[in-house]
């Protein structure tokens, strides 16, 4: 066994390859994991997180203190049956959960060969350690983060993305403030709004776009009923705690010194742009903006799958019908194959599963019938998806918020009207303006700012590609001069 490499070894495997790296923990990647153990293969799953569960299954840490919030959660009983098929399997040696590990870069060298380099956080700061992966597949199901639109004092303490208030509430129990206002666009508001008026939270709600535009994907909505009983509990949540839904209105500025006073919200007519004269202030001392999530594709760009456009316009992991990238033995699951909710990404993790299955020439878990239904649940989740991605676009004239003084690029602190002067010089598209203002070269590398950047820069050029970084996450560089590190197999 070569230290710094997972090396578990299954029936018919290579004897120091595992056969399958799961890269995510959340719905997708459970699924995927637990399909593949199911199937007798080996598996390791990695995760940022030190629980399994993801962003949408995000619980307390294991003995904290902090309740599990049921009714912050749903379908807990995929998430239990999916968890306990994970431990289940790692007590027997064929499945490793890596959590608190991050995935900073893959090489994918030979047909049937990846290999994933990770830090390990799970001891904590000052103490990482890398670790080093071989698989014969992976599956990609990193999932996406919340899609951030600069306004003027959104940098201010007190001001969090819609994702960011519940993680708060699942991860921690924490209630970010008591009078809050939670704005954006998107069916994801109502749960966060809901959570916290359930613990105490004055909460107002302000959807930016008409519910009409519903009406052409009604379809779609009826042909999920579940969807509709969800929302109602949500909508009867907020009745009973008498919070207000404001419709194309938005949060267009926060107020404050050391952190959030009040926030103006202002009335948008139909193309996004702020009605002249609408604007009023109202106290708060919490702020959650939500604008759709945007697909976390690092990896999967630098281990060259190819992009296509997804029904919410993003560009997004590009699958056959088993999952399957253009890249051999590189599967894709959830979220970074469109944004359409836990289930479809549960759905499509089992799918991918499957088809690791069938390259291993392994019978499946789920029987052809199941797997026909599987495929039909997909399909509908998918009209779905794109039916709510027509009802809740980010709207056009958002940017026309933004004074010159609003800070876009909070890493390298670069504000709007840099971004406008390199426009108005002839920068064409996100790399020029990036080469111009420095927008994007931060920490974060342009995964807060570069849709607003993109958005002010405006359309065609080069640079409006997603990008490849090569490091997917920040990686001390200690541990990369200790090299590959500790194998993480006792």
């Amino acid at each position: 066994m070569t230290t710094g490499t997972v090396r578990a070894t299954a029936s018919g495997a290579a004897p120091d390859v595992v056969d399958l790296v799961v890269v995510g923990a959340g719905p997708a990647g459970l699924a995927a994991a637990a399909v593949a153990v199911l199937g007798g293969l080996s598996v390791a799953l990695v995760d940022a997180g030190q629980e399994l569960g993801g962003q949408f299954w995000r619980h307390p840490p294991h003995g904290s203190a902090v309740g599990d919030g049921k009714d912050l959660h749903h379908d807990l009983r995929s998430y239990r049956q999916l968890t306990a098929t994970v431990r289940d399997a790692a007590r027997s040696g064929r499945c490793r959960s890596l959590l608190g590990h991050h995935v900073w870069t893959a090489v994918h060298p030979a047909p049937g060969q990846h290999v994933l380099h990770l830090v390990d956080r799970s001891a904590g700061p000052g103490r990482e350690s890398a670790v080093r992966l071989e698989a014969r597949h992976v599956v990609l199901a990193t999932g996406a983060y919340d899609r951030p639109l600069p306004f003027p004092g959104w940098d201010l303490p007190g001001v969090y993305t819609a994702g960011g208030l519940q993680a708060l509430l699942k991860g921690a129990g924490v209630r970010a403030g008591s009078r809050v206002v939670v704005g954006g666009t998107g069916p994801f508001l109502l749960p966060v709004a809901a959570g916290l008026a359930a613990r105490g939270a004055s909460v107002v709600v302000c959807e930016a776009n008409d519910p009409r535009r519903w009406a052409g994907g009604a379809g779609a909505a009826l042909g999920l009923p579940g969807k509709l009983v969800e929302g109602a509990g949500y909508a009867a949540t907020l009745a009973r705690h008498r919070v207000p839904v404001q419709l194309r209105q938005a949060v267009t500025a926060a107020h404050g010194t050391d952190r959030v006073e009040a926030v103006t919200i202002s009335r948008l007519d139909r193309s996004g742009a702020v009605v002249a004269g609408s604007g009023r202030r109202l106290e708060a001392d919490a702020v959650g903006t939500g604008w759709g999530f945007v697909p976390q594709l690092d990896l999967a760009v630098t281990l060259g799958a190819d992009l296509v456009p997804s029904w919410g316009g993003d560009q997004v992991v590009g699958v056959d019908r088993w999952q399957r990238t253009s890249v051999p033995g590189l599967s894709a699951a959830g979220e970074v194959c469109g944004v359409g909710g836990a289930r479809l990404a549960l759905r499509e993790g089992q799918l991918a599963a499957e088809g690791v299955l069938r390259d291993l020439g392994r019978p499946g878990v789920t029987g052809d019938r199941g797997v026909v239904a599987v495929r039909r649940e997909v399909a509908r989740h998918r009209r779905f998806a794109a039916a709510m991605a027509h009802a809740h676009p980010v709207p056009a004239g958002w940017t026309g918020w933004l004074e010159d003084s609003t800070t876009v690029c909070r890493c390298e602190e670069v504000c709007a009207g840099q971004v406008r002067r390199a426009v108005a010089d002839g920068a064409v598209g996100v790399r020029q303006v990036k080469q111009l203002t420095r927008a994007g070269m931060g920490w974060c590398q342009g995964r807060m700012c570069a849709p607003a950047v993109a958005a002010l820069a405006g359309p065609g050029g080069p640079g409006t590609e997603v990008p490849e970084r090569l490091v997917a996450t920040p990686v001390p560089l200690g541990v990369l001069a200790r090299g590959t590190g500790r194998d993480p197999i006792p």
